[in-house]
């Protein structure tokens, strides 16, 4: 038996930053996000995002690698929204995987409900490089959006 508290923030952005999530959706998709993470024995504490990102924090299972619930997650939500829109649609491969303590959930829940107002100032790319820079994740500029 294995007795754990694994919270991670997730963030990943549509396939080449395209504003392609339209608003009308994004409710269901954050809501259909987290029956994804449930069906795989993971917890979304909060979904959310913008028309071309999405931020997840996640309680992970102890046997759950973040590399894994995140590809669960973009694989299922993919075919979720190609099915709404009639569209292609993708997520970018790569994503940010941030640890967080439990002093922090509400704080990171308040954050990613706050999405929508947030990217009235602040890109996805701003955004993205100052989690980094928080988190202390070294990056090669040269490689980030590419």
């Amino acid at each position: 038996m294995a007795y754990t508290k694994l919270l991670v923030h997730c963030v990943f952005s549509t396939h080449g930053r395209r504003k392609s999530i339209p608003p009308a959706l994004q409710p269901d998709l954050w809501a259909y996000m987290g029956g994804i993470a449930r069906k795989h024995r993971c917890k979304a504490l909060a979904v959310g995002g913008a028309s071309d990102h999405a931020h997840l924090l996640l309680s992970l299972p102890a046997d759950m690698p973040v590399s894994k619930a995140v590809q669960v997650i973009k694989a299922g939500s993919s075919k979720w929204l190609h099915e709404q829109k009639r569209a292609l649609f993708s997520w970018q491969e790569a994503y940010g995987g941030f640890t967080i303590g439990a002093s922090q959930v509400a704080r990171t829940v308040a954050y990613i409900q706050s999405q929508a107002a947030h990217h009235r100032r602040v890109s996805f790319e701003d955004e993205f490089r100052s989690l980094l820079a928080r988190y202390g994740v070294e990056y090669d500029p040269k490689y980030l959006f590419a």
